[in-house]
């Protein structure tokens, strides 16, 4: 088990690297290709002192000759940027000189609290209708249950966003207030927009909504898994021993079909980043993906680099612990 968890780390540090590297080259490119984003820091088409410019390339680590030689992948730089993610120093914005640092703690908490809700919602909603599916196929239930989640999968996350904020926010949050207040729970949770005074309460909404990506590929994972269980040899010798039908599907059926629901998970995680950016844009919350398309918009490099950097350790980190659940659900899983 040491050498199957030490092997996965190497591997998560491999593809880390990997992709860290073609942010870098990509960005690089930009550069290389656009012009110096140093001129940024002068604002609009005013021609800067070239002493003054210098000092700004420097300051942003821009004064490399290898940013004028296109297609060169500038090595130096991209070694100097990772000692200083690992000294934890991610420099600062072109555009108000702000600290990377502090803007990710602003926004990687509220990207965490939306997938929080987001993976409940994925989870709990898919587990309860593809087992119920599973329990009932063929019949009507199990077509009623695909062809709804079919449905609400095939709806894309923007119109579901549009649809919520404009139609249905605005009159539930009155109907809300009416009766419980302003500040009440109630009264906040159905904001058509995010309020950092209630970070937790007004994320909730938007959370569920992110959730539903990839509802319809999960159901259906869960109900072929449990199904394949079901007919088992010891489902059947369970039913032998006259155990109760919802003890043999928690006990027997869901805990044998957690591997493939396991990789589910793992694999719709990607999915759900691109919907918490149309989420975070559209709601209103300063979270990671809003971050990163504000910063594209802005051609700030070294946030989008920052900040695709968390997003790739994310991915890679969630990745690597589907991989160790894997051998923790079934120990024949060695990869050897």
């Amino acid at each position: 088990m040491g050498r199957y968890i030490i092997r996965r780390l190497l591997q998560s540090l491999l593809t880390l690297g990997i992709v860290l590297f073609l942010l870098h080259y990509l960005t690089v490119l930009s550069v290389q290709v656009r012009g110096n984003p140093a001129l940024l820091f002068f604002g609009g088409d005013r021609t800067p002192d070239p002493g003054m410019l210098a000092q700004v390339e420097r300051l942003y680590g821009l004064d490399n000759k290898c940013y004028e030689r296109v297609g060169d992948p500038c090595l130096a730089p991209f070694v100097d940027r990772l000692q200083n993610f690992v000294r934890g120093d991610f420099g600062t914005t072109l555009n108000g000189n702000r600290d990377v640092g502090q803007l990710l703690g602003i926004y990687i908490p509220n990207t965490l609290r939306l997938f929080v809700f987001a993976t409940i919602t994925l989870v709990v909603v898919s587990m309860v209708l593809g087992t119920w599916a599973a329990r009932h196929r063929g019949k009507f239930i199990d077509h009623t249950v695909r062809g709804t989640t079919i449905l609400a999968d095939s709806v894309p996350v923007f119109l579901i966003l549009l649809s919520y904020v404009y139609i249905v926010a605005v009159p539930l949050t009155r109907w809300a207030r009416d009766i419980w207040g302003t500040e009440s729970f109630m009264g906040q949770v159905f904001r058509p927009n995010y309020n950092a005074d209630y970070p937790w309460t007004t994320i909730i909404i938007p959370g569920i909504i992110v959730g539903t990506v990839g509802l319809a590929t999960m159901t259906r994972l869960i109900r072929a898994a449990q199904l394949e269980n079901l007919g088992s040899d010891f489902v059947r010798t369970a039913k032998a021993k006259g155990l109760k039908p919802m003890r043999i599907t928690i006990v027997h059926v869901i805990r044998n079909s957690m591997i493939p629901i396991v990789t589910g998970i793992g694999f719709l995680f990607a999915f759900m980043l691109s919907g918490a950016v149309l989420t975070e844009g559209v709601m209103g919350i300063p979270g990671m993906g809003r971050m990163i398309f504000q910063a594209v918009q802005r051609q700030e490099g070294n946030l989008v680099i920052v900040g695709l950097t968390v997003s790739a350790f994310v991915v890679v980190f969630v990745s690597l612990i589907v991989d160790l659940l894997y051998a923790a659900l079934d120990p024949r899983i060695r990869y050897e």
